[in-house]
């Protein structure tokens, strides 16, 4: 977490693990968004290290974490989520290389999102059952896309991804600098209050039953082995 004066950067940094999401990596992220909350944040800028901005959960371990386990973990996720998708500040997902899952999601959650040409995304969580982030990617979207892209689980490249609303922008890392520069002047043009009241006014509140969602779908039997047959492939 870098913060200097109202710019947060927040640098997801497993990149041996494409960025993928354990539990540390998501109790720091917890952590530093709601930091942000109180520290006068008015722009948030996530990105990942090296080739991939986030590879989603981290499944390595699941055989061995148990059912119970994996539910918290999935909720803890969705508690990340939700609070970029309702934070007090702006929030710029800056994307490259391969991403699925839950980083997929996590770059939906923010409202500002940026991916280099060679960017691509997947959803596969309805694959193993789980239910995680399908309003937010519906409210990007729309309902029919949304059907689309979680039914087949397919792969978008960062074209489609601009053109269906998935994406704002398409701008190459060697622009991002610049990008946050002006995306900061952008967040700073309206006092806290006003930009806190507009954020609110334009982030449809389904925390609770997306929490629902997800957890009737984690809960259910068989986790693990739905898991580990995606896993396997299939």
């Amino acid at each position: 977490m870098q913060q200097q004066d109202s710019l947060c950067q927040l640098t997801l940094n497993r990149s041996a693990r494409a960025n993928a999401l354990d539990v540390s990596l998501t109790e720091a992220l917890l952590q530093a968004l709601q930091q942000c909350a109180h520290n006068g944040t008015r722009l948030l800028v996530l990105r990942g290290a090296g080739k991939n901005f986030c590879g989603g959960f981290d499944l390595s371990d699941s055989d061995a974490a148990g059912e119970g386990e994996l539910l918290r973990r999935f909720v803890r996720i969705e508690q990340v989520l939700q609070a970029l998708w309702h934070a007090p500040y702006a929030v710029l997902a800056l994307a490259q290389g391969r991403n699925a899952g839950a980083g997929t999601d996590l770059f939906l959650a923010a409202g500002l999102r940026v991916c280099s040409s060679d960017a691509a995304f997947r959803m596969p969580g309805l694959r193993f059952g789980l239910q995680l982030g399908t309003r937010r990617l519906q409210a990007r979207v729309g309902s029919d896309t949304a059907r689309d892209l979680l039914c087949d689980s397919r792969q978008i490249a960062a074209s489609e991804a601009l053109q269906c609303g998935f994406v704002n922008r398409m701008v190459e890392p060697t622009a991002w600098d610049a990008l946050i520069a002006q995306e900061l002047a952008r967040a700073s043009a309206l006092s806290p209050q006003a930009q806190q009241r507009m954020l609110a006014a334009t982030a449809p509140d389904s925390r609770a039953i997306d929490m629902a969602d997800l957890v009737a779908s984690a809960a259910e039997p068989g986790l693990v082995q739905r898991i580990a047959r995606y896993k396997a492939g299939g």
